[in-house]
């Protein structure tokens, strides 16, 4: 899932460029401090979170991540789109010769303030305080990051990218910390760098009482959760338009 292989033309000579694992190598079994993460039953039905990254002047990349309950109650199912990357010969990002940059894309835990700093959006949700590393194995989505939605499902392949996947360990339901109505999407490359990022905003139901076409569940969990808690740590951020990172590749090539 991490490593990736492009090639691309160099002076007339196709080069092969692999990408190592993000934050290094996968090691099964790792799991959160809390222990795994709880499958989430009991969402409101008919609830929708949608996060519609900005129309910003530093950055091409737009899209959105939309995620409803599922209509059982247990997990939620995303919708993702994203365009607007570099042309897919950069890489789609090269930090060098060797080392490509790849896009991702996670739940952080704390909202976009006004000025629109990514930065301030902190690490990415982690209630049962798992960390980044060692990388989340996609094979057991319940030792992951709660919100490492490419961790769990697959890193920004092409350009455009677009994929629906169920979540079982998130909740559209306010209270427990699998919550991610009140958190923010963030795309960045397996560096850190970040691109981009956008509140969810509450677009259909209603996630703390019922109404006449989508009955609320709880957002009950079938094992112990905690509940959301203050910051207290988190991952190096950096953020970079796509701009920079390409004004950066033509230097280096130059």
């Amino acid at each position: 899932m991490y490593s990736a292989v492009f090639a691309t033309a160099l002076t007339g000579l196709a080069v092969v460029h692999a990408a190592p694992p993000i934050n290094g190598v996968i090691t099964p079994g790792v799991t959160g401090k809390l222990g795994n993460a709880a499958i989430v039953e009991g969402n409101p039905v008919g609830v929708t979170y949608t996060a519609v990254l900005p129309n910003s002047p530093t950055t091409g990349v737009r899209g959105y991540v939309a995620g409803t309950s599922n209509a059982n109650g247990t997990g939620v199912n995303f919708n993702v789109n994203f365009y607007g990357f570099p042309d897919a010969s950069l890489g789609p990002f090269w930090m060098d010769t060797y080392t490509l940059l790849t896009p991702v894309y996670h739940i952080h835990d704390q909202p976009v303030p006004a000025n629109g700093n990514c930065t301030a959006t902190l690490a990415h949700q982690d209630p049962y305080i798992r960390g980044e590393i060692p990388p989340c194995d996609p094979t057991q989505p319940e030792t992951c990051q709660v919100g490492d939605l490419a961790g769990k499902h697959g890193n920004i392949t092409t350009n455009p990218f677009q994929t629906t996947y169920l979540d079982l360990y998130l909740s559209t339901a306010q209270g427990p910390g699998s919550f991610f109505g009140n958190r923010s999407i963030v795309v960045h490359t397996s560096n850190t760098t970040r691109l981009t990022c956008a509140n969810f905003t509450l677009t259909s139901g209603n996630s703390t009482s019922p109404n006449g076409t989508a009955p609320a569940g709880n957002g009950t969990v079938t094992g112990s959760q905690p509940v959301p808690s203050p910051f207290t740590g988190g991952a190096a951020a950096t953020f970079v338009s796509a701009g920079a990172v390409i004004a950066g590749l033509a230097a280096f090539l130059l």
